[in-house]
């Protein structure tokens, strides 16, 4: 592969190592395009890694102050278009939000993702860096709907995966819990032995006899973890109506999905002067049980 076919769509600086590490052990979790250290390994045999300009080997070690680059080829990609109707609900010429619906996977092996509707449902960027297959920059779970954020352009992934890391991106979740909750509060739980945060905040409740109270909540996650709301809600007892995964059981709403939302996102443009304050409406599901004029 011809370094001319190749743009850069992430770039990271690795922080001072107590021990030097294997490359391949080292980038999982760190690159938001690839997360899995398959994934890693697989972008490395194929020359789209770089260490400080030279191509990357799984032998390689790093120990601190390296430069490490991941590439994308712009030469014909193997993945095939699909045509999903997606809602656009802000699009520039570097970036754009959708509101991504439940039941279908952002990326992955699987034919029918989000990344790979981006090619028809979105504009192509007119930048020299523009991708043909704009990514996504963040993650939302296979049944969660909402706003998603994507780079259309090699220097927006950059800039914006910098944003996220830099906690200069807000992102907002509205969901349904259940059980009796405190008004608000803060949750600190490790998963994964990770450091984790989120904050949460009640706006409106509903007695149920079945479930105690169902709670309309406003949810911001603070780090980034897998899960993260899901398991935080569940740790302190009031797990989000309908999650299979870490409801309780018995407890359990059936086929309506998980009600969790992400509602809303704010940060500056990373190529204009303006701050975006991007947000959708309440889901008609959550609005059924909490409509806009409920006091």
């Amino acid at each position: 592969m011809n370094s001319n076919d190749l743009k850069i769509i992430e770039s990271i600086v690795v922080p001072i190592l107590n021990n030097r590490e294997r490359i391949s052990d080292f980038l999982p979790g760190h690159f938001n395009t690839i997360y899995s250290k398959k994934g890693i390994k697989k972008a490395i045999k194929s020359g789209l890694v770089k260490i400080n300009g030279e191509k990357a080997f799984t032998a390689d070690y790093v120990l601190g102050n390296e430069r490490i680059d991941l590439f994308q080829s712009t030469l014909a990609n193997k993945r095939k278009a699909v045509n999903i109707i997606l809602e656009i609900v802000y699009e520039d010429d570097y970036l754009a939000v959708i509101n991504k619906p439940a039941g279908i996977l952002v990326s992955g092996n699987k034919k029918y993702t989000i990344e790979n509707a981006l090619p028809l449902a979105l504009k192509k960027s007119k930048q020299k860096d523009g991708l043909d297959y704009p990514l996504a920059i963040h993650r939302l779970d296979y049944p969660t709907s909402g706003l998603l954020l994507i780079g259309k352009t090699s220097r927006s992934v950059i800039l914006l995966n910098k944003m996220f890391e830099n906690k200069k991106i807000i992102k907002n979740y509205e969901a349904i819990t259940i059980g009796e909750q405190d008004d608000q509060g803060v949750i600190n739980t490790a998963i994964d032995k990770k450091k984790s945060k989120t904050t949460f905040k009640v706006i409106k409740r509903l007695n149920s006899i079945r479930y105690k109270n169902l709670n309309l909540v406003e949810l911001i996650p603070h780090t980034g973890r897998t899960h993260q709301l899901r398991i935080h809600m569940s740790k302190i007892g009031n797990p989000i109506f309908g999650d299979k995964k870490y409801g309780i059981k018995g407890l359990i709403s059936k086929g309506n999905g998980i009600y969790l939302q992400a509602s809303k996102l704010t940060f500056k443009h990373p190529f204009k002067e303006k701050i975006l304050k991007i947000s959708i409406p309440r889901s008609k599901k959550t609005s059924k049980l909490f409509p806009k004029n409920m006091k």
